[in-house]
């Protein structure tokens, strides 16, 4: 145990009477200077941490404007640091004093590293304020203690079982944020902010029961006088005065000028937008909380303390968090480095809808990267996009229900993509309602682009063009078509806003139309056919073989067009062959003719690797080319339409 050095001195009136115990620090080592420092706890984080660790009294006597309390003996009223930044004479009067009473072994100046305001320059002290706190770890007596009896045991129970994280990484990130964090600083000293409505009795000390003036009436005329002259009004003269008034003696109270931290103010919104307001939510809590990763720290952390505060849980039942925006390289955007996307400029140049369209295509739960580069490549998905639209609008120009045709009527083709759309249907709402909006968009654009465009459109552009108008096979893919129409343009809505209304409206222009204020249609359950799906499955992998070895003889400049083949196909499988022969396959291949055999196939043959059993011989259709179709056809130019096939003949009539 050790004294102070002032310790008995005269003049001192016991101000430094007391015994010094000497502590272990693991802030201190013995690779610098002596190993033994002084500890001041109420002057730097360090020695405020060994203070509240062993239990050290704090002391107050250096005043907010830098000078020693006024009735501390010896120094009282001097100055550590005057106003302009400027040593004061307290240090020098302290020297002097330590000279007197002998414990002052040597005295010099040395330089040292030292804290100073990034504003002004000036040295700071490290000054251990009183403070207003919101004691989260204080028993609540509110009546709102199902989740809880304490603002931390309410915020922790909330992030464990009443909130859903997107994505769950940030429930842990907050979660160790609250377990581990002090009570909340509520008070802050500056000019400007939300007043910290309260008074405190003069002369007494926080500790006092009295300290803190707790009137209902009170509160209720402060409550009053900020929702009709707003929170200015804590500062208009003679406030304290008119709010006191025959509840508590002015004169011994002080009004309190500390402001609220701002980030109290932000922690409220919940109240302002959801709770007082008509068209809020009837319990008050949010649906979602949607921010930056920072936000950890900042408003989700803010409003949970504050709401399990005064609803007794958190203010909202999901939070969302993403990444920050990057240029193309992952670079921080900078002005100085002239690489900033501005989105006014996307808008301008590339419409919202490439912007809203980025988004969406993006992993929002990492850092995004934009850029003219990336910019194309989503202007390009949105023109396949748009391409796919266009497409469904022409095909479906004058379409009526009284053209409709069940289900169960349709071609195996046209109830395959029923059984995407209720696919589709599934993935696409459980996506929004996650929040999934990239596994959303994927799925449908590669329902757009690989499904429709590049398969059931390219198969039925020749019924949609050459069918007669009554025919089943045309009314049935206008059918699917509507049925397309209605379900893509609701479920991409919420991305392309503008782009599917001006889709919406281009087919239903009336008055008050809008594809906003369309649900989502329901699609039956028995939509659904996995056997069907399946048998499709390996249909289109025997058409792929096909395909590709159209695409080498259209390489070789033999044909132009896949209508001029009439291919030979080797099938090995039994089960694929029967599957083969129960539908048009040479339609479904897009070619005049298509002859099927289990015959071994010649060494010629065109192979797939990841398609086994499968081979392709190339043969030239035989026949004339039909004027209408396109088709080459041996019975071409014997009807009595020249120049036309049966089918094309009995459409003309």
């Amino acid at each position: 145990t050790l004294s102070h050095p002032f310790r008995s001195v005269e003049g001192g009136n016991g101000e430094w009477d007391y015994d010094v115990p000497l502590l272990p620090g693991d802030h201190v080592t013995d690779d610098a200077g002596t190993g033994f420092v002084h500890t001041a706890p109420s002057h730097g984080d360090d020695d405020y941490q060994m203070g509240v660790r062993f239990k050290l009294p704090m002391t107050y006597n250096v005043e907010p404007d830098g000078t020693f309390r006024k009735d501390l003996p010896l120094f009282g009223g001097q100055s550590i640091i005057e106003p302009d930044g400027k040593e004061g004479p307290a240090n020098v009067s302290v020297i002097k004093q330590l000279a007197y009473v002998g414990a002052l072994l040597a005295k010099g100046k040395i330089k040292h590293s030292y804290p100073h305001s990034w504003r002004s320059k000036a040295p700071l002290i490290y000054l251990n304020t009183p403070q207003w706190f919101a004691a989260i770890d204080a028993p609540l007596d509110d009546g709102m203690g199902q989740h809880g009896d304490t603002i931390r045991a309410r915020a922790l129970k909330s992030i464990d079982e009443l909130v859903q994280w997107t994505p769950p990484s940030g429930r842990n990130r907050l979660h160790a944020m609250i377990e581990n964090r002090p009570d909340w600083v509520l008070s802050r000293q500056r000019a400007w902010g939300v007043p910290l409505t309260c008074f405190v009795k003069i002369g007494a000390q926080p500790t006092d029961p009295e300290f803190l003036l707790r009137d209902a009436v009170v509160n209720a005329r402060i409550t009053a006088e900020f929702e009709a002259k707003g929170a200015d009004v804590w500062y208009v003269q003679g406030f304290k005065e008119r709010v006191l008034a025959g509840r508590a003696d002015p004169a011994v109270y002080a009004q309190v000028f500390d402001v609220l931290d701002v980030w109290f103010d932000s922690g409220s919104t919940h109240a302002f937008v959801l709770r007082d307001r008509a068209d809020g939510s009837p319990d008050g809590i949010a649906d979602l909380y949607l921010e930056g990763t920072d936000q950890h720290r900042g408003w989700f952390h803010s409003s949970l303390l504050q709401a399990c505060a005064t609803l007794g849980r958190a203010p909202y039942r999901g939070v969302l968090t993403h990444g920050f925006t990057l240029d193309e390289k992952g670079m921080k955007m900078s002005k100085s480095l002239g690489n900033t996307t501005a989105p006014e400029e996307v808008i301008r140049d590339s419409g919202a809808d490439i912007l809203r369209l980025w988004v969406a295509q993006a992993d929002y739960t990492a850092d995004l990267r934009i850029g003219k580069e990336i910019l194309k490549g989503v202007a390009d998905s949105y023109r396949r996009l748009r391409n796919t639209l266009r497409f469904l609008l022409g095909n479906l120009a004058g379409f009526t229900d009284a053209e409709k045709v069940a289900a169960t009527e349709m071609p195996e083709l046209e109830r395959w993509i029923l059984h995407r759309l209720a696919e589709l249907d599934t993935e696409v709402r459980h996506g929004y309602a996650a929040y999934d909006f990239q596994g959303v968009f994927q799925k449908l654009f590669s329902f757009c682009t690989v499904d429709l465009s590049a398969l059931y459109f390219d198969i039925r552009k020749d019924a949609l063009y050459c069918d007669a108008a009554t025919s089943l096979r045309r009314r049935a893919a206008r059918t699917v078509l509507d049925l397309v129409f209605h379900r893509l343009t609701t479920w991409l809505a919420p991305v392309l806003v503008f782009t599917m209304e001006e889709v919406w409206l281009s087919r239903y222009p009336e008055a008050g139309s809008s594809v906003h204020l369309q649900d989502m249609p329901d699609t039956p359950a028995d939509w659904l056919d996995e056997p069907l799906a399946a048998k499709w499955a390996s249909l289109r992998q025997v058409r792929r073989v096909v395909t590709a070895a159209l695409e080498v003889q259209r390489t070789a400049k033999v044909i132009g067009a896949s209508l001029e083949a009439a291919p030979v196909v080797h099938v090995r499988d039994a089960e694929v062959m029967a599957a083969l022969r129960s539908v048009d396959f040479a339609e479904l291949c897009i070619t005049s003719g298509l002859q099927l055999t289990a015959d071994p196939m010649p060494g010629e043959a065109f192979r797939l690797p990841d398609v086994p059993g499968v081979g392709v011989v190339f043969e030239l259709a035989e026949g004339q080319k039909c004027l209408r179709c396109w088709q080459i056809l041996p019975d071409v130019g014997s009807h009595a339409h020249p120049g036309t096939c049966q089918r094309c003949t009995d459409v003309l009539g």
